[in-house]
């Protein structure tokens, strides 16, 4: 026994211990509570489209068809719906309907590693190439949704011409953003564009040119906090729209509660 610890009683906490402990609870006491977490219930229509390669020049086996059948009921467990595919030589392009938790890069990871799989164990030893393509599908494409956003203040239909055009002080449009382009990694291609729409508890009117200015900028804060490509932000008395280029590790889910929580902090803690 040191003389630091000599008359130390044996069931006491451990200074070192206690002085950490202490440490980490000051810094998660300034931190704040998340208003919105996982257990939401958002309404989503994502999906999601993933094209592998085979490398070497190889083709895929006749069988393949039978084989992304065989393995749907697990991309299922995945929050993976399959919709449709297509197998061309080298190639395989398949379509799902995925649930909001879903990152692309664990979309692609599962289907790549699965597929790969299954057609191991049905004793075909191929080599799937690093690259991939992600794409996130919708009705409208991204102009459309840029166009939509710059009339949202025009089209809501103000009696007073004069409030109309104040709200259109609320509407960013970032020019030097193309969604067009993909976000590139060591392992793919990801065109991943979200169209979000977050709507205030009840329906409440925010009037003032300081509230409306703050969820404004508070969204433009925010995209760059987490690296999403901005290109439209149109905020409305009671709801926002906001049109952006995600990243590959975040989750439609993750982008949304980014926003939501920011937005709600902000503002108080209001819903």
């Amino acid at each position: 026994m040191t003389d630091k610890n000599k008359y130390r009683v044996s069931n006491a906490p451990d200074p070192a211990a206690l002085q950490e402990w202490f440490d980490k609870a000051i810094k998660n006491a300034g931190k704040p509570c998340p208003v919105y977490s996982s257990r939401c219930s958002p309404k989503t229509n994502l999906h999601y489209d993933c094209t592998v390669w085979l490398s070497g020049g190889e083709k895929f086996p006749v069988c393949t068809s039978d084989i992304i059948m065989q393995v749907k009921p697990l991309w299922k467990k995945d929050g993976l719906t399959f919709e449709k595919y297509d197998v061309q030589g080298d190639k395989v392009q398949i379509l799902f309907f995925a649930k909001h938790d879903v990152a692309p890069v664990t979309f692609v990871a599962r289907i790549k590693g699965r597929l790969q799989h299954a057609l191991r164990e049905a004793g075909m030893t191929i080599k799937f190439s690093r690259k991939v393509s992600f794409r996130s599908l919708g009705d409208n494409i991204s102009g459309e949704v840029t166009g939509y956003l710059k009339k949202q203040a025009s089209k809501e239909g103000f009696a007073d011409s004069d409030f109309a055009k104040r709200m259109e002080n609320f509407t960013v449009i970032n020019e030097g953003v193309n969604l067009a382009e993909p976000v590139v990694t060591t392992r793919g291609r990801y065109w991943y564009n979200v169209h979000l729409v977050l709507v205030t508890s009840g329906r409440f009117r925010f009037a003032q040119n300081e509230q409306l200015a703050m969820l404004r900028d508070g969204c433009v804060r925010v995209a760059e906090k987490k690296g999403y490509r901005l290109k439209s932000v149109a905020v409305m008395l009671d709801h926002i729209h906001i049109a952006l280029g995600g990243i590959p590790e975040h989750s439609a889910e993750d982008i949304a509660l980014a926003f939501m929580n920011n937005l709600a902090w902000l503002l108080g803690n209001n819903r």
